[in-house]
């Protein structure tokens, strides 16, 4: 069980990183990558909105699913030499991932992101969220926390350039649009 438990584990991450990067995933392409059979890609999907309250919409001129609104998956912390996954975090129990004995709460995969800098101080500043160097002034970040990753691009010392995804671009811009007009004084 635990092995099924794993697969499960790794079709809804797989899943909801391709709807957050705005691919339009849907049971096929899911059955396809995984070698499982419509059906049970159609379940796994059923159980990432049903179970997990995804916000999914299925987009006919994508032919796939995008969220409505911002979503995260379910955290919990496991260690590599569990046999089981460790029980879900608290108020969260009644959960549990396909059948699995124990409750089960899907791993978050990290967020990515590219970004421009011109500053070598400020690419220190956000070397928590750096992974790698992407070419001249261009970095790799993953992150888990959207709001926190943006909040330190809004308050990086000097100008940082969001490059990808869109859809963090556009968050992020609103972001800073509210911003800006809880902050209008008025005055020209």
């Amino acid at each position: 069980m635990a092995n099924t438990t794993k697969n499960a584990n790794l079709r809804i991450q797989w899943f909801h990183k391709k709807v957050m990067d705005m691919s339009y995933p849907n049971a096929m392409r899911l059955s396809e990558r995984f070698h499982i059979s419509h059906r049970q890609a159609q379940r796994d999907v059923d159980f990432l909105m049903r179970k997990l309250g995804a916000p999914l919409e299925y987009c006919p001129e994508h032919k796939g699913y995008r969220y409505s609104e911002a979503f995260s998956l379910p955290i919990v912390i496991t260690s590599d030499n569990d046999e089981n996954y460790a029980s879900p975090l608290p108020g969260q129990d009644e959960l549990s991932l396909f059948g699995a004995e124990t409750g089960v709460i899907q791993m978050q995969l990290a967020y990515t992101a590219t970004i421009e800098l011109q500053d070598k101080l400020t690419a220190l500043e956000l070397s928590n969220y750096i992974v790698s160097r992407k070419g001249e002034n261009r970095y790799a970040c993953e992150f888990h926390h959207v709001d926190h990753f943006l909040a330190a691009l809004l308050t990086a010392d000097a100008d940082v350039k969001l490059l990808e995804p869109d859809w963090l671009r556009e968050r992020l811009i609103e972001a800073a649009r509210r911003v800006l007009e809880n902050h209008a004084t008025g005055e020209e």
